[in-house]
């Protein structure tokens, strides 16, 4: 596959993923956003912080209507450049990957990825809603959460390493290593150092939506990636022997 194909198809698959992504996240997400933001509003009220006043609402309008307009362009930013990352992890590993077509194998690959980078951090450290959590310790969470996202994604990626020089190759070995490693990661890494004040139902809807919208991503770049990989495939093989 030509390189310039290969950044094409990959850098299409992210961005249609992340439209996908971006456009769940504002039919699923950002109803819950509002009601955060709005609980927080009535604190606010209520200690005195702000006035419920209407240049306030005024202000707030225009800022969330700016932050919604933004969020499908978002999503297609970011989904380009993880579908990047993702594109060139394929490349990579595409020859180990179980499945008998692209499809298949891609399939694969953004589920151990939706699996490392995602739901065990998430897991670890779930999604809460915004305002949910003390200001003052939201770089000591995001340096956590992050910090569990790349030892996870590490890991994976040194146990796969692992495979290829065993003998045989076992896979199920280094599955075995990889989950006991992040078993032992996961109870040494500290816990969130906020207490969850808002209702808990309202917050486990939130994360639930949160799921929901990151697993469109990667099932969405999964298919994509695989279909366009599958497609160019096919016609390099039927020039081939044309």
């Amino acid at each position: 596959m030509k390189t310039s194909v290969f950044i094409i198809i990959v850098l299409l698959s992210g961005a249609f993923a992340g439209l996908i992504h971006g456009t769940v996240n504002f039919a699923m997400v950002e109803p819950y956003l509002d009601q955060a933001i709005g609980i927080e509003n009535q604190n606010l009220f209520a200690t005195g912080e702000e006035e419920d006043t209407l240049e306030f609402w005024v202000e707030y309008e225009g800022y969330r209507v700016w932050q919604k307009s933004g969020q499908i362009v978002s999503g297609v930013i970011l989904g380009t450049s993880i579908g990047a990352l993702f594109g060139i992890v394929f490349a990579l590993s595409k020859n180990s990957l179980p499945g008998n077509n692209p499809l298949k194998k891609s399939l694969v690959l953004a589920g151990i990825m939706w699996i490392t980078l995602y739901l065990i951090p998430f897991i670890k450290y779930p999604a809460n809603p915004p305002t949910v959590g003390d200001s003052e310790t939201i770089v000591l969470r995001a340096v956590l959460y992050l910090s569990f996202i790349a030892i996870s994604g590490i890991g994976a990626l040194s146990f796969y390493k692992l495979s290829k020089k065993i003998q045989h190759r076992n896979k199920l070995v280094s599955l075995i290593g990889y989950g006991i490693f992040i078993s032992v990661v996961f109870f040494i890494m500290p816990e969130n150092p906020d207490d969850v004040s808002a209702p808990m139902s309202f917050v486990n809807e939130f994360r639930l939506m949160s799921v929901l919208g990151v697993s469109s991503f990667w099932l969405s770049v999964g298919i994509m990636l695989g279909i366009f990989w599958n497609k160019i495939e096919s016609q390099e093989k039927t020039k081939q022997y044309s």
